[in-house]
């Protein structure tokens, strides 16, 4: 009979003991997720990114230089990054770009992050807004600035901002392009950068890289016969361009 009390009070001191283990492990859990939640994405987790949350809803609207499009938030993640992405690689890393944005692996995910200063694409985001710095045109889009640069264009540091200029862009910039045979995001990055390099091969200006030396009324010109050129390469590739 002894025995059988003693062993009825040893399973009962240790179904107590789990049941404070599995307590304190709650309360730890949930002190976690309060402070994650506190914090936000921009903490700093181990691969130099944040504490990743997946992406859900949050999404931002990007109105800087009147670029106005949503993108999602840095330090959110995903399981996997969306077809047709490019993967470039800097620093010994991968970096998984589309669209405009950027991911670099993060456990078995992917977490949204800026790219570093250096880095370089072959085309620019399907959507980006132009602005000029003296008479350099610098390309905006999701909080990242690019320049033209061998081989595609280069993610920069932001231009001061008593360095940004009112210039207005040229008209290329202001052209309205429509995918009228369905070409999805990546085909359309990679025909508009073939069109630019074939137009500014045809007109010789580059309009990302102006030359030195010509008056305001010379660079008008050419700027547009390089527009001609280009419109008529992405009609003839299935676009149209208004």
């Amino acid at each position: 009979m002894l025995i059988k009390q003693g062993g009825k009070h040893a399973g009962l001191y240790i179904a107590v003991f789990f049941l404070g283990i599995a307590l304190a492990f709650f309360q730890t859990a949930d002190a976690y997720g309060r402070e994650a939640q506190q914090q936000g994405p921009g903490v700093h987790g181990p691969h130099g990114g944040s504490h990743a949350q997946p992406i859900t809803r949050g999404r931002v609207l990007d109105t800087r230089h009147g670029h106005n499009h949503r993108y999602p938030v840095h330090g959110h993640y995903v399981r996997t990054v969306p077809a047709g992405h490019r993967v470039v690689v800097h620093g010994g890393v991968n970096y998984y770009y589309h669209g405009g944005v950027w991911y670099r692996p993060w456990g078995p995910r992917f977490v949204v992050v800026g790219p570093p200063v250096g880095i370089v694409v072959p085309f620019l985001p399907p959507f980006y807004a132009t602005v000029w710095v003296g008479a350099v045109p610098y390309y905006y889009a999701n909080s990242v600035y690019y320049v033209s640069a061998p081989g595609g264009y280069a993610v920069v540091d932001p231009p001061q901002q008593g360095q940004v200029a009112g210039a207005p862009p040229p008209p290329a910039d202001q052209a309205y392009v429509y995918p009228r045979q369905g070409q999805n995001e990546r085909q359309q990055s990679d025909d508009k950068y073939a069109c630019h390099k074939w137009a500014a091969g045809q007109t010789g200006f580059d309009p990302t890289q102006p030359p030195a030396g010509l008056g305001d009324s010379e660079i008008m010109q050419r700027r547009a016969d390089y527009q001609r050129a280009m419109a008529a390469c992405l009609e003839g590739r299935g676009y149209t361009v208004k």
